[in-house]
């Protein structure tokens, strides 16, 4: 591995610095991060959702720390989980640059990304009067945080008002275990606490608690933009709100097992040839719940299973077509994946047991029980294969071929001191690049795509045994090609790529990386 002259740092290790002093903690890659359980509903489809799953996870104390964290990753895609604890506002949430990251003080802006998890961790993370935007990206979770007082008008305003917004063709995003809620409607400056436009595909708000606010939420911000759908809304409790619980324009829509808790002028607004299936909710102390309201254009629904408990309707006129008093199918719905219906009767017990953050992320079972779900197995960590070569940390023999990282850039995490990506010279062992601590990364790159199959991974001398568990990650696309322990000869799927990397997840002692071989062949 030569590194001639002094070679460009990602910009990731001066992010990473940034973000030490201001609120954001390292860690390196873990086999599971702090979610709990899985995607359900429309997010399952279109390849599923699974955030940052098999990347690094690192904690977060304030809204700059977060978009560090963005920006400290080697590119746009390379997954991350962020855990976050503490109060996010507008007094530490500033812009951060970066190559993989589009961020911008006052909203955590989750822009032209993807694979991200964010999730409340220890005490609980609570987002004061700062919304969370989420546009041109995909496969996005946000999990047990507190989002709430977001205001498009007054003072301090963020995120147009809406606690959580996508747009602008965003696909595959899971909201789970959240609570967003306000302290009015629009005349006191609020908007819509989930709202989706503009091309947002496959959604789904999960196990959430949607309160106090004028707006629950939308999809589609005009009777003429209805590119969004298949969302799916479950275990959610809508609480003292006016309308849009939620206001549906086109699209697909799943709403089942929420309860509804005085919605005060109407609640969901299929219109705009928008279909629901609306599957046994709870209603209760509201009026108009179900209809098109508002518009002349037309909404649709099936029904079954639905409890109605003093529940007011208005008068079919123009403008307004509620459902009720004895609502009936007009469409029908078919739903591609599975899931389990809670009778309605049970539905106020299991929302109030599960709905919301900091509940334990609790979930139902089906059988209006609640569950504490075990942590999901990363994804797309790769199940061990017998047959694959098993690294020989004795085997000094590199493959036959070019060394491909000779010539190549390089960068990684951040570095022991003394050690440098500069100062390795290949051939010679008593140089070499250590991470500041026992975990680390260490990557080759190019400026076109290179076919790798097999790497070698050399330790300086005397420190021979030193690396333990390790993974080889795509860099480009942030897939795990392979995992193992021990260095030496590591053979992975034949890959094109710009950037190949090597995660050093556990090690005893210092590990120290002389030799970074990659080969064709």
């Amino acid at each position: 591995m030569r590194r001639p002259g002094a070679l460009r740092l990602n910009a990731a290790l001066a992010t990473l610095a940034v973000a030490a002093a201001t609120g954001v903690v390292l860690t390196m890659p873990e086999a599971s991060a702090a979610v709990t359980g899985s995607a359900t509903g429309y997010a399952t489809q279109n390849g599923g959702t699974t955030g940052g799953a098999g990347g690094t996870t690192v904690r977060a104390t304030t809204g700059t720390a977060i978009h560090a964290a963005l920006c400290g990753r080697a590119s746009s895609s390379t997954p991350i989980t962020i855990e976050v604890q503490g109060t996010i506002n507008h007094g530490n949430t500033t812009k951060v640059s970066g190559e993989s990251c589009n961020t911008a003080a006052g909203v955590i802006e989750l822009k032209q990304i993807s694979n991200v998890t964010i999730v409340g961790v220890g005490s609980g993370a609570v987002f004061d009067q700062l919304g969370i935007h989420i546009r041109q990206s995909s496969n996005i979770i946000i999990q047990n945080v507190t989002v709430k007082n977001v205001k498009k008008s007054g003072s301090p305003t963020s995120n147009g008002g809406d606690a959580i917004s996508m747009e602008s063709d965003v696909r595959n995003v899971w909201v789970d275990h959240t609570t967003l809620e306000a302290s009015g409607g629009e005349s006191e400056g609020y908007d819509g606490l989930f709202d989706m436009k503009d091309n947002t595909q496959y959604v789904t708000l999960s196990y959430s608690t949607l309160r106090n606010s004028g707006r629950g939420g939308l999809i589609g911000s005009s009777e003429s933009d209805v590119s969004n759908g298949y969302v799916t809304f479950h275990h959610n409790l809508y609480e003292n709100l006016d309308s849009r619980a939620p206001l549906l324009r086109g699209g697909i829509a799943h709403i089942y097992n929420n309860h509804y808790v005085k919605l005060n002028e109407s609640g969901i607004n299929s219109r705009a040839g928008a279909r629901a299936k609306v599957d046994n909710n709870y209603f209760e102390d509201s009026k108009d719940v179900l209809g098109t309201f508002y518009t002349d254009a037309a909404g649709y629904w099936q029904v079954s299973g639905n409890t109605f408990d003093n529940v007011t309707w208005s008068a079919p006129g123009g403008d307004n077509k509620p459902a009720g008093p004895n609502p009936t199918s007009n469409t029908t719905v078919s739903i591609p994946y599975s899931y389990k219906l809670d009778g309605a009767s049970c539905v106020p017990g299991i929302v109030a047991e599960t709905a919301g953050a900091n509940k334990g992320l609790k979930v139902s079972d089906g059988n209006c029980s609640p569950q504490t779900p075990t942590p999901t197995p990363d994804p797309t960590d790769p199940t061990p294969d017998p047959t694959d070569p098993t690294p020989d940390p004795t085997d000094p023999t590199p493959p036959a071929g070019t060394n491909l990282s000779i010539g190549a850039g390089a960068d990684g995490s951040s570095k022991a001191s003394g050690s440098s990506y500069g100062n390795v010279r290949d051939g010679d062992m008593s140089t070499f690049w250590s991470p500041a601590g026992s975990t680390g990364s260490i990557s080759v790159k190019w400026g076109a795509a290179t076919s790798v199959s097999k790497i070698n991974i050399r330790e300086a001398s005397g420190s021979t045994g030193s690396i333990g568990s390790w993974r080889v990650v795509n860099g480009d696309t942030g897939a795990v090609l392979a995992s193992g322990s021990g260095a030496g000869v590591i053979a992975v799927p034949k890959t094109s790529l710009k950037k190949i990397t090597f995660e050093i997840t556990g090690s005893t002692g210092t590990p120290k990386v002389a030799e970074f071989e990659t080969y064709a062949g």
